[in-house]
């Protein structure tokens, strides 16, 4: 599925980012369990608040990382966490 980069994204009502310190990582937790973030994953997922688009989301990241080139990662893992179910349109 293509995901609008311009529509506002948010997390699926099951699913709540946080930083486990015991993890060193940020986490993805839902009823069942929880999954634990890469670093690129959480620099991503950690943007998401409802009112942020995919676009406002890559502009962030490319001012906080101005020497890569992060569009197409961006929007190929965000559209991963919206197959996946953790994220949905807002």
């Amino acid at each position: 599925m293509s995901l609008p980069v311009s529509t506002p994204l948010k997390f699926a009502r099951q699913y709540k980012l946080q930083w486990e310190t015991a993890q060193d990582a940020w986490v993805l937790l839902y009823p069942e369990g929880l999954i634990k973030l890469t670093g690129s994953a959480g620099e991503i997922l950690k943007r998401i608040d409802g009112a942020s688009s995919a676009q406002d989301v890559i502009s962030s990241l490319q001012a906080a990382f101005p020497e890569a080139d992060l569009q197409q990662d961006v929007i190929d893992f965000l559209e991963h966490a919206h197959d996946k179910g953790w994220i949905t349109v807002a």
